[in-house]
C-alpha cells in the first residue's frame, strides 16, 4: 500500500465519524495513530491508501466499512488481572462481603465493560474460583461487554497467545486453567462458561441487563466528553445493585460527573460505591 498522509480535512472527517457512532473522542492531532490503525482496514478492502479509504467513506453509505473504521479506533489494551489492585479489593474485602450480603439469593452479578479480549472477565473467574469454591453452587454471572465484534469473537474463544499469557497471569494459573493448543492456550471450558459476551455500545441503548453488583470500567471514560461521562454513568448507576461496586481506571474518577458515587479506597484499591 502506498504511503500518503491523510489530509487535515480526512483527518477531521474520520474523527467526527467515531464520534457520532461512538461518542469516543479521537486526538485529531495524533493523525499518525490514526492512520496506522486504518491502514490495516484500507489493506483488507484492497485499497491503495488511507486517503482512498476515507475517500470511499465519503462517498459511499456502507456502514460495515464505517463499523470497521469506528472498531479500528478503539483501544484494546488489556491484559490478565490488569493493575492488580481490584482483583485484591474482591479478594481481601469485597466478595466476602457479598458471601454475606447474598447467602439467601445465592446469586452474584459481574459486568466488564469495554472488555476487549476477555482478559478481565476470566480474570475474575478465575479468583473466583480459586478464592471462593463456596460459590461452586451459587448461580454466578460474568458478563462481558464491547462494541468491537473481533474482539468479542476472541473473547468467547478463549484462546491467547504466548505473550498474553505472560502479561499479568501467574505460571500456577496457566496450568491449572488453560491447555496448550498449538501455539495458543485455551481456557478450559469449565472457566470459559462462567463468563458470557456481547455486543454493546456505551452511548447507545443497553436493553435488558442484570442488576450488577460488580462493575469493571476501567480506563473507558477517558475517552469521552464530561458530558458523554455523564450519561455513561448514569446508566451504570441505574444498573448496579444498592450496594454494588464500581471499578474505574487509575486516572480516572466520578467527581464532578455524578454525585450519586462515593470514593473508596482500601488499602491500594480504590472503588466507588453508591452514596
Amino acid at each position: 500500500m502506498s504511503v500518503m498522509t491523510l489530509s487535515t480535512d480526512a483527518v477531521s472527517y474520520v474523527c467526527t465519524l467515531v464520534r457520532s457512532r461512538s461518542a469516543i473522542e479521537l486526538d485529531a492531532a495524533k493523525s499518525y495513530l490514526i492512520e496506522a490503525r486504518l491502514s490495516g482496514v484500507a489493506r483488507r478492502h484492497g485499497l491503495s491508501s488511507t486517503s482512498e479509504l476515507v475517500a470511499q467513506l465519503r462517498t459511499k453509505t456502507d456502514l460495515e466499512l464505517q463499523r470497521q473504521v469506528v472498531e479500528a479506533m478503539t483501544t484494546n489494551e488489556t491484559s490478565f488481572f490488569r493493575d492488580n489492585h481490584p482483583f485484591e479489593a474482591l479478594r481481601k474485602t469485597l466478595v466476602p462481603q457479598f458471601l454475606t450480603a447474598r447467602g439467601a439469593a445465592k446469586s452474584l452479578n459481574i459486568w466488564s465493560a469495554a472488555c476487549s479480549t476477555g482478559q478481565e472477565a476470566y480474570s475474575c473467574a478465575m479468583l473466583l474460583r480459586e478464592s471462593f469454591p463456596q460459590l461452586l453452587n451459587w448461580k454466578v454471572q460474568i458478563l462481558g461487554t464491547d462494541l468491537s465484534d473481533d474482539v468479542l469473537a476472541k473473547a468467547r474463544a478463549g484462546r491467547f497467545s504466548q505473550i498474553e499469557m505472560n502479561r499479568g497471569l501467574p505460571a500456577t494459573l496457566l496450568t491449572k486453567y488453560f491447555s496448550r493448543q498449538g501455539l495458543e492456550w485455551e481456557l478450559r471450558p469449565e472457566l470459559r462458561a462462567l463468563a458470557s459476551f456481547r455486543k454493546l455500545n456505551l452511548i447507545e441503548n443497553w436493553g435488558p441487563m442484570p442488576t450488577m453488583d460488580i462493575v469493571f470500567l476501567r480506563n473507558v471514560l477517558i475517552y469521552f466528553s464530561p458530558e458523554t461521562k455523564k450519561q455513561i454513568l448514569e446508566k451504570v448507576r441505574k444498573v448496579m445493585a444498592p450496594d454494588g461496586v464500581l471499578f474505574l481506571g487509575a486516572a480516572e474518577t466520578t467527581l464532578g460527573l455524578d454525585a450519586a458515587f462515593q470514593r473508596v479506597q482500601v488499602e491500594n484499591s480504590v472503588y466507588y460505591k453508591l452514596t
